[in-house]
């Protein structure tokens, strides 16, 4: 069963779509990259498939629940790029707070995924390195026991060393929870290493879609991150000609 299927999705903030006529499918048991520049739609579909907004147009559904109802909620983590984590309180402390706001909740998960990352207990969250605060911000997603881990931009203000084992981190928990994730990133360059499929979206619209290995096939061998450039590329153009077109 597909993780997240949409069909006809779309959001409109006033006049301006946000996100228009998505129908995608993203498949379940593997690592889903969502790319595109800024402004393309990414936080816009992640925040649909999450039930923090409701659509304007079409549905969305989780593991076959539609977004946003209590079914949906419970299968699904959601770490977004400024993960709400209380400074002044200890990592103990933050977990307890964590453990009171969710049904579903695995505290041994936690406190031992903490332990191997050398992450203290009684540290507090506000003194913890910028990896440390993102590893600390999946551990908590990851007790939820969701069937679907959604991360919007979870890299964005993490050093290079820190984005590698933080990925590595989704990696291993897909593979040892057998659970689905959903990631986006403007960083074409990190996709390649991490993402068994990959979604292009391009103001508001999906351009492309596929495994990373269908989608270098298509595209007489070319690398994934030429595949998406190019369809970058080609939608920019596009959208410049239609401003031309328009201002005559």
């Amino acid at each position: 069963m597909d993780v997240i299927e949409a069909v006809g999705l779309g959001k409109r903030y006033g006049r301006k779509w946000g996100l228009r006529d998505c129908t995608l499918s993203v498949p379940a048991g593997c690592v889903t990259g969502l790319v595109g520049p800024n402004g393309s739609g990414k936080t816009t579909l992640l925040s649909l498939a999450v039930g923090m907004i409701r659509p304007t147009a079409g549905t969305v559904l989780v593991a076959g629940e539609t977004a946003g109802s209590r079914a949906a909620r419970d299968l699904t983590a959601f770490v977004a790029q400024d993960a709400p984590l209380y400074q002044n309180l200890p990592v103990r402390d933050m977990l307890r707070v964590a453990r009171n706001l969710n049904v579903r909740w695995d505290q041994d998960r936690a406190v031992s995924r903490l332990d191997g990352l050398g992450i203290p207990l009684k540290q507090r969250v506000g003194a913890l390195s910028g990896g440390q605060k993102a590893q600390l911000a999946l551990t908590i997603a990851l007790a939820r026991r969701p069937e679907l881990l959604v991360l919007d931009e979870p890299l964005a203000a993490l050093d290079p060393l820190a984005r590698a084992d933080f990925m590595k981190s989704v990696r291993e928990a897909v593979a040892a929870d057998q659970i689905s994730a959903v990631f986006s990133t403007h960083v074409v360059a990190e996709l390649e290493q991490v993402a068994d499929y990959l979604i292009v979206l391009g103001r508001g619209a999906v351009l492309l879609s596929g495994t990373t290995a269908e989608l270098t096939a298509a595209h007489g061998g070319q690398s994934p991150e030429q595949v998406i450039l190019s369809a970058l590329r080609q939608n920019a153009e596009h959208g410049q000609g239609h401003a031309r077109e328009v201002a005559r």
